[in-house]
């Protein structure tokens, strides 16, 4: 975090400290973190040669990238009307809610799903006394946009109509990678669509908002297979807009990084200095805070894609960043 914690998480400074870059500012847990997860997915089989079907039942059964994700007995699911019919969403509550946390999950708009963040959404929930509701919108390459995008826009809009059945008034809204997109495409869908502006705080955790592909996206390359590499980002982005150039990419209505982002509410953008999207994350918030809206950064040297994942010194950091960011914004 580039700041002092002690003044709020928007009082922050706006120079960044090149330090956090270097390889010296490493911690030794993260070295070997990202050593391990080369060596055990170098060889996994990638998503569009065996199809995405195989790698989201290996995910959702903790054979893949990431640990196997651990269910909440407090979850329910819910259904609503969707754009292509039900639109199935999961809630955790706390034990006194005042208002939403609406959740977007992760996985380049291919893979991943509603019930795989559990315990993440566990402790936001419980952290910032909000239910949780994770939207379990429809995957491309079956679903290419704007069907993701369309269920998102869906439940946020029914959460803003239904808000004071969750214990208050309080609305935020956030995911991780994919769904830190998909958060910042709702938000600005509501806004230019129905000229509303619901949410309190934007948690935005690793995400792409230019599907152009930033610099770091390019030159990050294939030949470490930590998590994202540039290929997986170039397929995932086809597989979700086929057919479209890198300049249709880079519209505003597909890529957040070129819209108009005044009169949004606060952001808290987290990224790891060995992301690929590491360029995505510095300069949405810096396009974020120069459109006028408040916001943070916050960096961890050395964390991979999706680093919150993993059990971590880093992740227990992250999260507690996050929940304090959402306590604040909130008020």
């Amino acid at each position: 975090m580039e700041g002092d914690q002690e003044d709020g998480w928007f009082e922050v400074t706006q120079y960044l400290n090149p330090d956090v870059f270097t390889d010296a500012a490493i911690p030794e847990e993260t070295k070997q973190l990202n050593a391990g997860i080369i060596a055990l997915i170098k060889d996994m089989a990638n998503w569009w040669e065996v199809g995405a079907q195989k790698v989201r039942d290996a995910r959702a059964a903790g054979t893949g990238v990431f640990p196997a994700p651990v269910k909440s007995e407090r979850a329910k699911w819910i259904e609503i009307d969707g754009p292509a019919g039900k639109l199935k969403l999961r809630f955790i509550a706390p034990e006194k809610s005042r208002g939403v946390y609406l959740h977007i999950h992760g996985g380049g708009h291919v893979l991943g799903a509603a019930d795989q963040q559990d315990r993440l959404l566990e402790r936001i929930a419980d952290g910032a006394n909000l239910t949780a509701i994770s939207v379990e919108y429809r995957l491309a390459p079956e679903h290419p946009y704007p069907a993701g995008p369309d269920d998102c826009e869906t439940a946020a809009l029914w959460v803003a109509n239904n808000l004071r059945d969750f214990g208050g008034d309080k609305l935020a809204i956030g995911g991780e990678s994919a769904g830190a997109h998909l958060s910042a495409l709702t938000i600005l869908r509501l806004r230019d669509k129905h000229g509303r502006t619901p949410f309190n705080a934007a948690n935005l955790v690793f995400g792409v908002f230019d599907l152009g592909m930033s610099p770091s996206a390019r030159a990050f390359g294939d030949a470490d297979r930590l998590v994202l590499r540039t290929l997986d980002i170039q397929k995932f982005g086809d597989a979700f807009l086929p057919g479209l150039d890198e300049h249709q990419k880079r519209s505003p209505e597909l890529s957040p990084l070129f819209a108009n982002l005044r009169g949004l509410c606060p952001g808290f953008f987290t990224i790891g200095t060995k992301d690929a999207l590491l360029d995505d994350s510095l300069f949405m918030h810096a396009r974020w805070i120069a459109a006028g809206n408040k916001g943070a950064l916050d960096i961890y040297p050395g964390a991979c894609h999706g680093f919150i994942a993993f059990p971590c010194e880093q992740t227990t950091r992250s999260i507690k960043a996050q929940v304090a960011f959402l306590n604040e914004a909130l008020g």
